[in-house]
């Protein structure tokens, strides 16, 4: 990957003036300067700058070195990082300088597509989850950071299709399967969950087992969208509460508090327009329980709505993430550490002179990614807010690549996308982010724009259809957790 600074500092930018004047000389033409902005920014809960200086920040980038479409990212304690996408379980133990493959070619075998990897917080077992054509999955599972695997297929049943699959787990309640759990005293340490998509819905079960089993569980919601109830990823709660997020107009999240042996729908930040269908929202949990939804508004910016009562209830104004400029955005991704210390992660353009000129099919181009025009340019963006929970919340975003990880449109819906220089489905669903023990934020992403497509000031669309699988996480900053104070570099 080309074009990637290792460090992304704080910057200020001077803009100096000099001349030569004298009665002999003659003055030079003034020449204007470009001034370069830095690429960060400090926002309000409506997008806008705000007079304050940013919470410092360096992000250290690590190229993966495979194929990294729809990753996901998990690091246990020991500090080792597994990246999963594709047919590959990736792991680096020394701060992403080098990887290598991990997965047992048996126990994690056999690997098709639509991958899933989570790394569970409290017992550190290390999860990867491959689809097998369209009625069972495989999950295996390590619990020595991938030294030695276990593993075993799940069957969905006989009516197709077993898609978009996710994993995620949590601890267990005082209700629910998490009652039952304590009166036998047999379950694993913590909840496993493990939700796909048929054509009839999203369905979600539990196992008590560690994720060896599944065993109880069902649908959990009809027919959300005419994409059979597409969801986000899985996300857990201190207090035990799970969140699954449909894919539908209107945000909406699927909540369980007895460990999944019932669930309950709620709305929240109401955003008239926004498009459908709406891809991956995300909510993460903090240390209180505090939740906080995120996803791509009406005017394709990531807007946040918050919980603080453990998901039965949510503020209906949206707050606005994403900096004004950036006026498209997709694949947002959250987690939270202590009460209102969020961050987010997203791919964003902010190619502003280009709306309403022709996108992709030829009509005025309203910022939504699906139809971006060929010249369209799309970055990683990383965002802190520190007092997420406050009524009026400051948000800290770094544009944190050099060159574009996208040129032209990202296509978000399967059956629907443009074969402009070979399918621009080259990013698939989503990116990932997570936290580790101390606190420290890691993104997880695929590069659809390398080589001469990051080089070339002129590549376009077609240049870009890559999926390399890259690495950012903080070098030095703020730890979500306010105990770990400041963090360090872990690669001098």
């Amino acid at each position: 990957m080309q074009g990637r600074a290792l460090f992304l500092s704080l910057m200020v930018i001077t803009l100096s003036l000099s001349g030569c004047f004298g009665e002999e000389t003659v003055a030079p033409p003034t020449v204007e300067e470009e001034q370069v902005s830095p690429r960060i920014f400090v926002t309000d809960r409506y997008g806008e700058p705000v007079d304050m200086p940013p919470v410092e920040m360096t992000f250290q980038f690590s190229d993966v070195g495979e194929t990294g479409k729809e990753p996901s990212i998990g690091i246990t304690s020991s500090g080792c990082i597994f990246f999963i996408a594709m047919e590959k379980v990736m792991r680096s133990c020394d701060g992403g300088a080098a990887w290598e493959e991990t997965q047992d070619p048996v126990m994690c075998s056999p690997t098709t597509s639509d991958p899933y990897g989570w790394v569970d917080p409290i017992t550190d077992r290390v999860f990867g989850v491959q689809m097998i054509g369209l009625e069972t999955s495989w999950i295996c599972w390590s619990d020595d950071d991938g030294e030695t695997w276990l593993g075993n297929p799940h069957d969905s049943g006989t009516t197709p299709f077993n898609d978009h699959i996710k994993l995620a787990s949590g601890p267990w309640t005082d209700s629910g399967y998490g009652a039952l759990g304590q009166f036998t005293g047999s379950f694993y340490e913590t909840a496993v969950y493990y939700c796909y998509n048929k054509l009839a819905g999203i369905f979600c079960f539990t196992s008590f087992d560690g994720g060896a089993t599944f065993e109880t569980g069902g649908q959990i919601i009809g027919l959300a969208t005419t994409n059979g109830g597409l969801h986000g990823a899985i996300s857990t709660a201190p207090d035990g509460t799970v969140y699954v997020t449909p894919r539908v107009a209107t945000p909406t999240v699927i909540v369980s508090k007895d460990n999944g042996f019932s669930w309950f729908e709620r709305t929240m930040g109401e955003d008239v327009n926004t498009p459908n269908p709406r891809k991956n929202s995300e909510v993460s949990a903090d240390t209180a329980s505090n939740a906080y939804h995120v996803w791509t508004g009406a005017d394709e910016g990531v807007y946040m709505s918050r919980s603080t009562d453990s998901g039965e209830t949510w503020e209906q104004e949206s707050i606005r993430i994403s900096p004004a400029g950036v006026i498209s955005s997709v694949f947002p991704q959250t987690d939270a550490g202590d009460p209102g210390r969020i961050a987010i992660t997203y791919l964003g353009s902010e190619n502003g002179e280009m709306l309403n000129q022709s996108d992709i099919d030829g009509n005025p181009w309203d910022g939504n990614a699906h139809y971006a025009p060929n010249n369209a340019s799309y970055h990683l963006y990383i965002t802190y807010s520190l007092n997420a929970l406050d009524p009026e919340p400051i948000f800290h975003t770094y544009r944190v690549t050099d060159d574009p990880v996208q040129r032209g449109s990202i296509c978000l819906n399967s059956g629907d996308c443009r074969d402009i220089g070979g399918s621009n489905r080259n990013l698939l669903d989503f990116n990932d982010l997570h936290i580790d023990r101390e606190g420290r934020v890691y993104v997880a992403f695929a590069d659809g724009c390398t080589g001469e497509c990051a080089t070339n000031e002129n590549a376009t669309a077609e240049n870009s259809r890559d999926g390399r699988g890259a690495v950012y996480y903080l070098a030095a900053g703020p730890s979500l957790y306010e105990d770990f104070g400041l963090m360090t570099p872990i690669m001098e």
